[in-house]
């Protein structure tokens, strides 16, 4: 999709979350609205828009895996935050709707 990013798809993410070997963060950029809803278990709930504000509370260190969606706005977070020099940044391609075909689990949204 995008050139630069970083892709994984949803069965690869779901081994890197079983595996525990690397500090692993999973980003979910979607609305509020939409993270109630679900997302992928762990995922922390930091919509697209807040992003710039709250960058701080990643680390870069960090293998960060970003999902939304369908994996456009997430792959537009990726872009911003290699720019924000983060390397180790992964779009989750196809976001939940890949996640979901997968038949993974879904977990109740943490709250921000």
């Amino acid at each position: 999709m995008f050139n630069s990013i970083q892709e994984i798809d949803a069965p690869q993410l779901a081994d890197w979350m079983g595996d525990g070997s690397e500090q692993l963060s999973i980003i979910d950029v979607r609305e509020m609205r939409e993270i109630s809803q679900g997302s992928v278990p762990g995922a922390i709930p930091l919509p697209l828009a807040t992003l710039p504000a709250r960058l701080h509370e990643l680390k870069q260190s960090d293998k960060i895996v970003v999902i939304c969606r369908s994996g456009v706005r997430s792959a537009h977070a990726c872009m911003f935050m290699q720019e924000q020099g983060f390397e180790n940044v992964f779009n989750l391609r196809g976001g939940v709707i890949g996640w979901a075909q997968g038949n993974l689990p879904f977990a109740q949204a943490e709250t921000a």
